[in-house]
């Protein structure tokens, strides 16, 4: 809603350029799609310490239609929180747990310390160095899927 997550999601996208990969918000996401799919990344934003509603509905609508179908593939997390993120990454990693999916890169959570409510409202500008470890997770699991590793 505040751009934060969309830019990061933007940049590891890019980052993984090396595969066909596909930017898709979670609320458009079917089990079509999550099937298709060799890997994944989910990039959500934290609200209220925990997994951002959108995101939690996804993983709800989702979570039974794909069960039993997606083990061993690749999955990373990535996190825009207002003050820590390690509850919503928690959370997310827990569900990847559930459906099998083998984390592949260490979870990125990028902290914009918006502790106000025009702070949390306002429009995120994410640094360059953030948005560049959004890319190398990016890159990093197309890599690993190019060769095979996961």
């Amino acid at each position: 809603m505040t751009g934060g997550s969309e830019a990061l999601a933007r940049a590891a996208c890019t980052g993984a350029a090396e595969v066909e990969a596909r930017l898709v918000h979670a609320g458009d996401v079917t089990a079509a799609d999550m099937l298709g799919a060799d890997g994944y990344l989910f990039v959500f934003p934290e609200n209220l310490a925990a997994i951002s509603g959108v995101m939690k509905a996804f993983f709800d609508q989702l979570y039974y239609p794909c069960l039993g179908q997606m083990e061993g593939r690749a999955f990373a997390v990535i996190v825009c929180a207002g003050s820590d993120g390690r509850n919503a990454v928690a959370q997310a990693e827990r569900i990847a747990t559930g459906w099998r999916l083998k984390k592949v890169a260490e979870s990125l959570i990028v902290c914009t310390h918006a502790q106000t409510p025009e702070a949390i409202l306002a429009p995120k500008t994410i640094s360059a160095e953030d948005l560049q470890n959004a890319r190398d997770i990016g890159a990093t699991l197309a890599a690993g899927l190019t060769m095979g590793v996961f």
